[in-house]
């Protein structure tokens, strides 16, 4: 019998935490139960859980993919969002000490209508629609989550990006007291994508999810996301946004850039460099399923790098 030791296990091997403390969680998490938060935020002040509150009315979309919806209560669970810890239980736990009204999202940059919008404007800026999207973890985990938002592009043509731009950086909101304040990363977050990248149509501006406002851990009270991308480039708590003519130097890249490459497109043929991308698994399930090229939108979005080497530019 072969024993495999820590030291040669693949982080994207391991079942998430979450789903294997114990057999009664796991099953819990099957029927749409709870995973476990981890104990509240030390030193900082707990806050009582609101009531969520309903987004209304939601058009139907024609991006949905036709799948199994993750459970709510994995989905609000199980998150990246490293400003309030880096295991997955931890945003849930602490992200509830962060404010979320008021909140203004300045644009600016290489705009001819520079602004500020106040996130009940963003509200009012296009139809809210329900988009039910694949969500790939470059852990090598995934979900698919009915996203509530509209597409970034109808934000950006409010302000009229000048010829001059060709990228777009989103930096999140980041408090040092009460977000962590250990050098995981240089903050405040920063995310970028390329212009043409921020105005497809697939690119959400999001505010909510299972028709309900975004809960704090998930990124409220506006975040992106961009389905086809590893989560990490769809930046959580977005308070400006820029546009800018070169490349932005995105948080995760300045950190380690052989890991982490601006583009970062789902992409089974490029590994991460300590795990295989080839394969994920759903959370939820025990079986792992081959990963999708684009995470399952190239014929939405392929056309966008005709041409390019997207071993290189991973």
């Amino acid at each position: 019998m072969l024993i495999r030791r820590p030291a040669d296990i693949a982080p994207s091997e391991i079942t998430p935490r979450a789903l294997f403390e114990d057999r009664r969680r796991f099953l819990q998490t099957l029927s749409g139960g709870a995973v476990a938060g981890a104990a509240l935020w030390a030193g900082f002040p707990s806050t009582a859980r609101a009531a969520p509150q309903k987004l209304a009315p939601l058009t139907p979309s024609p991006f949905n993919v036709k799948e199994d919806k993750t459970p709510y209560k994995a989905v609000t669970t199980y998150n990246n969002f490293y400003e309030f810890g880096t295991d997955k239980e931890d945003p849930a736990a602490n992200a509830g000490v962060m404010a979320t009204r008021p909140w203004t999202v300045k644009v600016e940059g290489l705009v001819g209508k520079p602004r500020s919008f106040d996130i009940d404007e963003i509200l009012k800026l296009a139809p809210l629609e329900e988009r039910i999207y694949r969500l790939r973890c470059v852990e090598a985990w995934s979900m698919v989550i009915p996203w509530v938002g509209f597409p970034l592009a109808a934000l950006l043509k409010q302000v009229e990006p000048q010829g001059s731009a060709k990228y777009v950086e989103f930096i999140s909101h980041y408090d040092p007291k009460i977000m962590l304040r250990r050098p995981v990363l240089d903050w405040p977050y920063r995310e970028g994508l390329r212009l043409d990248e921020a105005m497809h149509p697939l690119t959400l501006l999001t505010v909510g999810l299972y028709g309900e406002v975004l809960p704090n851990q998930n990124g409220a009270p506006v975040r992106i996301v961009v389905p086809w991308k590893y989560g990490f480039k769809s930046a959580k708590s977005i308070v400006t946004i820029r546009l800018v003519e070169r490349e932005p130097v995105s948080s995760w890249t300045q950190a380690n850039a052989a890991e982490y490459g601006f583009y970062s497109n789902v992409n089974p043929n490029v590994d991460h460099p300590r795990w295989t991308q080839s394969k994920e698994r759903r959370i939820g399930e025990f079986s792992k399923r081959p990963t999708l090229m684009f995470n399952g939108y190239a014929d939405q979005v392929a056309r966008l790098y005709q041409g390019m080497d997207l071993q290189k530019y991973y």
